[in-house]
């Protein structure tokens, strides 16, 4: 992402000092509550940012005060032994995507976000070093077959087909998200709130899919049809909005909370799963399948949800909606296609 795309993103604001001074003492760019289970009611309709209504600026340079913790041997000691001796876990990733993601700061050098903050905090816990890269999405995936690099860190949904090759600790909601003007007084509980609105969504998107399907259902139940449009990036979607030849923005959870709360001129009205109705999608850890390396990932994950220290990266990122109550290996993921 280029630094003045990147810039375009955030506004000023007086309440950065103290917002980061709290948070720090603790497909394509990716695949785009919780519960006991560590997984959330398939769709969570009518939440609004918390952030929304004051424009938040993030910490976008490369001095990050990342929130830090301490190793826990007994975790550490599952780490693969090539690793351990190595001490330094390769991860690998997106670069360039939206914020808070993971993207570069403004150096254009140093990669940054919600996605390296928790591999830096996740290796904290196993006790190792860091060697951070960036590679285009589906390079991400043959690196790992290849064993140059040990993990993928990277906004990556855990589905059916991708556990044949690959093990999975989740970490995050797998969360889209409905992005209406600040001022905009309606509220949405369902699709058919959406019938004879006016929406934007990306192309060859998951959530194209289920605004079509949404559509679908509501035509065939004799509803207005979703005005349905599609713009180049995300500039021209927020444009679109602000001008009003677009009611709503449907799109990925965390770039649009991220969007809210840095302009203070959009909010969340809802928020589903990237899964569908079925199923509340959950993003994970992807390791290669049989090593090892995720059993342990998990249990870092736990250690750091029980600390408190992942909180407060899902809090520096204005990301809390989408945490998970545990870490889970290998959960039931995304169906396969069926054509």
């Amino acid at each position: 992402m280029s630094s003045r795309l990147r810039r375009g993103f955030v506004l000023t604001s007086a309440l950065i000092a103290a917002a980061l001074a709290v948070s720090a003492c603790g497909g394509s760019t990716g695949d785009t509550a919780s519960t006991t289970s560590g997984a959330a009611a398939p769709a969570s309709a009518g939440s609004v940012s918390a952030a929304a209504a004051d424009a938040v600026e993030f910490n976008l340079g490369p001095d990050q005060n990342r929130v830090t913790t301490a190793k826990v041997d007994a975790i550490a000691a599952k780490v693969p032994q090539e690793i351990r001796d190595r001490g330094t876990i390769k991860v690998t990733g997106s670069a360039g995507t939206a914020p808070p993601l993971r993207f570069y700061a403004t150096d254009d050098t140093t990669l940054i976000g919600s996605e390296v903050d928790f591999a830096y905090l996740f290796a904290d816990v196993l006790g190792l070093r860091v060697d951070l890269s960036a590679a285009d999405w589906s390079q991400n995936f043959v690196r790992v077959d290849s064993g140059e690099v040990d993990a993928f860190i990277s906004n990556v949904t855990v589905t059916e087909e991708r556990k044949e090759k690959y093990d999975f600790a989740t970490y995050r909601l797998d969360t889209l998200a409905l992005e209406t003007r600040i001022d905009d007084p309606w509220t949405v509980t369902d699709r058919k709130d959406l019938a004879g609105k006016v929406i934007a969504v990306g192309s060859g998107t998951n959530q194209e899919k289920i605004l079509v399907d949404w559509n679908e259902q509501n035509i065939a139940e004799g509803l207005a049809p979703i005005d349905i449009k599609y713009f180049q990036n995300s500039t021209d979607y927020y444009l679109a909005l602000s001008s009003g030849r677009i009611e709503g923005y449907f799109g990925p959870n965390p770039t649009a909370q991220y969007h809210a709360a840095s302009t203070g001129e959009t909010k969340v009205i809802g928020t589903f799963s990237g899964a569908g109705e079925a199923l509340q999608g959950e993003i994970a850890v992807l390791t290669l399948k049989g090593n090892g390396l995720a059993e342990a990932f998990t249990e870092a994950i736990n250690h750091t949800i029980e600390n408190g220290t992942y909180q407060q990266v899902l809090d520096r990122w204005n990301l809390a909606s989408e945490g998970v109550a545990r870490s889970e290996l290998d959960p039931r993921g995304l169906p396969k296609p069926t054509s």
